[in-house]
């Protein structure tokens, strides 16, 4: 589920959390990092049963409308081709998100399903809609290709949604485009044959874990130290004017250089680059390459990057 960008994201956010409020407690910043890790699998889940709770919302709708006293033919015998969908169906009946969602007590949409009547409503006039339900009858393939298009087009760039979750946990917003794309992806690849929608590992690997964990712990560890290391290298910055993301970018990848052997330096310039252009100023990626290139540069000539395996360097 979190790619090693991410994760260092996720490393960047909680240190930076712990700058703002001037902590000294290391355990802190460790309990804010795997409470918003793990939130990540939250976020999954409740995007995901946007999509359930869409169906259960018109199954609703119909049983209401079919015991009004005085109720039309069409309400009487209504085209039930969303509420039979067998993809929305395979995600409702999935043991595996069914005893995740039990596990974490996720109940939100219970208590906020204005939110799924308002996602009802639009995909009910969306043209994905008219087209699907105008069908005179529908494969596995085309209920499929109903529910990608109506994640895709109406679910995942909706505002009001986007607004609820950020306003729900601050870190979801940056959570949100990985998130979407993974379950775009997902549905993408169901099969007629399948019988479940596994919810996905937060790490791919146990490796991935130790990296979040060991990248949070060294760094913080060595926080003033790795100030050294560049705090001489930006002579025409003065300590005051870098901004103070930056110096936790600049902190986080001499880390990586110096006590993750495993990692190649360009990898860790291209990932840390990355992540300042998108959550520092227009400038620092500018900055931050030229203070990475000149500092690996040195430390190669030094013999301090100890690298193990081939083009590591």
């Amino acid at each position: 589920m979190l790619n090693r960008r991410h994760i260092r994201i996720k490393v960047m956010q909680s240190l930076y959390m712990m700058q703002q409020s001037n902590s000294e407690n290391i355990q802190v910043g460790e309990k804010f990092l795997n409470n918003s890790i793990e939130d990540v699998q939250d976020l999954y889940l409740l995007v995901l049963t946007t999509l359930v709770e869409v169906r259960k919302k018109e199954e609703e709708y119909i049983s209401i409308a079919q015991k009004k006293h005085l109720a039309t033919s069409a309400e009487r015998n209504p085209n039930k081709r969303l509420i039979e969908n067998s993809v929305l169906l395979l995600l409702e009946n999935s043991i595996s998100i069914t005893s995740k969602l039990e596990e974490k007590k996720l109940t939100q949409w219970s208590v906020y399903d204005n939110y799924i009547t308002m996602l009802l409503e639009e995909i009910k006039e969306s043209d994905i809609y008219k087209s699907y339900m105008a069908k005179s009858s529908v494969t596995f393939e085309d209920d499929r290709d109903f529910v990608v298009d109506i994640f895709t087009e109406i679910i995942a760039p909706n505002e009001k949604i986007y607004s609820f979750f950020e306003d729900y946990k601050l870190t979801w917003l940056d959570d949100l485009p990985v998130i979407n794309t993974l379950i775009q992806k997902q549905l993408k690849k169901l099969k007629e044959r399948d019988t479940q929608v596994f919810v996905p590992k937060i790490f791919k690997d146990e490796e991935d874990a130790d990296f979040a964990t060991n990248l949070y712990r060294k760094t913080i560890l060595n926080f003033q130290e790795l100030f050294r290391e560049f705090e001489d290298k930006t002579p025409n910055w003065d300590a005051d004017r870098i901004a103070e993301i930056d110096t936790i970018i600049l902190r986080m990848a001499i880390c990586e250089m110096l006590k993750f052997n495993s990692i190649p330096v360009k990898v860790t310039i291209n990932e840390y680059l990355e992540i300042a252009k998108e959550y520092s100023t227009p400038k620092s990626s500018i900055f931050i390459n030229g203070v990475l290139d000149g500092i690996s540069k040195a430390y190669a000539e030094e013999g301090r990057l100890n690298k193990v395996g081939k083009g590591l360097l």
